[in-house]
């Protein structure tokens, strides 16, 4: 297994006119490349415990999320991976939140769509007006 430090993680939402990429202010955060015989990484994310909310109700829904992600540094380019959100871990103040992916292609499917970035900074009210 290889481990790099996670810079940042944007979630993907393609909707019927446009690409949402709401951007999460981590932490700290951990991706590991199991190298396993199904290509399978571990993107694991410190977040501030205001987005416990939202992400149980990503875990409850169980789909498929598109995530981009830097790795080891702010200039390299994010790489695209289809993620489930396997777990969630309270503490005092913050939560630990864990996906598991393959690599992908998918900002090819995006098209033609128009990114409109939506930055997550104001905690769960703002995620509902998103």
């Amino acid at each position: 297994m290889k481990t790099f430090k996670l810079i940042s993680i944007d979630l993907i939402k393609t909707l019927e006119k446009e690409v949402r990429v709401c951007a999460f202010p981590i932490l700290d955060g951990l991706i590991i490349d199991r190298e396993d015989e199904d290509s399978q990484w571990v993107l694991e994310c410190l977040l501030d415990k205001k987005y416990l909310t939202y992400f149980t109700s990503l875990k409850e829904a169980n789909n498929e999320l598109v995530l981009q992600a830097k790795i080891t540094k702010e200039t390299n380019q994010p790489a695209t991976f289809l993620s489930t959100l396997i777990a969630i871990n309270e503490m005092d103040q913050h939560i630990n939140v864990l996906f598991k992916g393959k690599l992908s292609d998918q900002d090819l499917r995006i098209g033609k769509k128009k990114p409109t970035v939506h930055s997550i900074i104001g905690g769960e009210n703002q995620l509902e007006k998103d």
